[in-house]
């Protein structure tokens, strides 16, 4: 089970990984410990872990996040195309890419 609040991440991704959990459970999303920097992180489901979610803070305003999706094939992978959205657009974003 994740504690997010223990986690050492930016408050906006704790509250984005809060509703997560509220949404989809406590065992339908891990985090990828290796992600070391304070205002990132990076998601996958235990059923598809080679799809994931890099979700970041840096570089955005205040409540808004940056989001990049990868897929199996490097190639496919995208990056820096959403940035500035708000919480409920990343849900969105993930809904379609790691919970569809």
């Amino acid at each position: 089970m994740m504690n997010v609040w223990a986690i050492d991440k930016d408050t906006p991704l704790k509250v984005l990984l809060i509703e997560l959990v509220h949404r989809y459970g406590e065992n339908a999303i891990m985090l990828n410990s290796a992600e070391q920097h304070q205002q990132a992180i990076e998601i996958f489901t235990p059923e598809h872990p080679k799809l994931r979610a890099y979700i970041y803070t840096f570089g955005q305003q205040a409540g808004r996040y940056g989001i990049d999706l990868k897929y199996p094939i490097a190639t496919h992978n995208i990056v820096g195309e959403h940035e500035e959205q708000r919480l409920e657009q990343i849900i969105s974003i993930l809904e379609s890419h790691l919970f569809s």
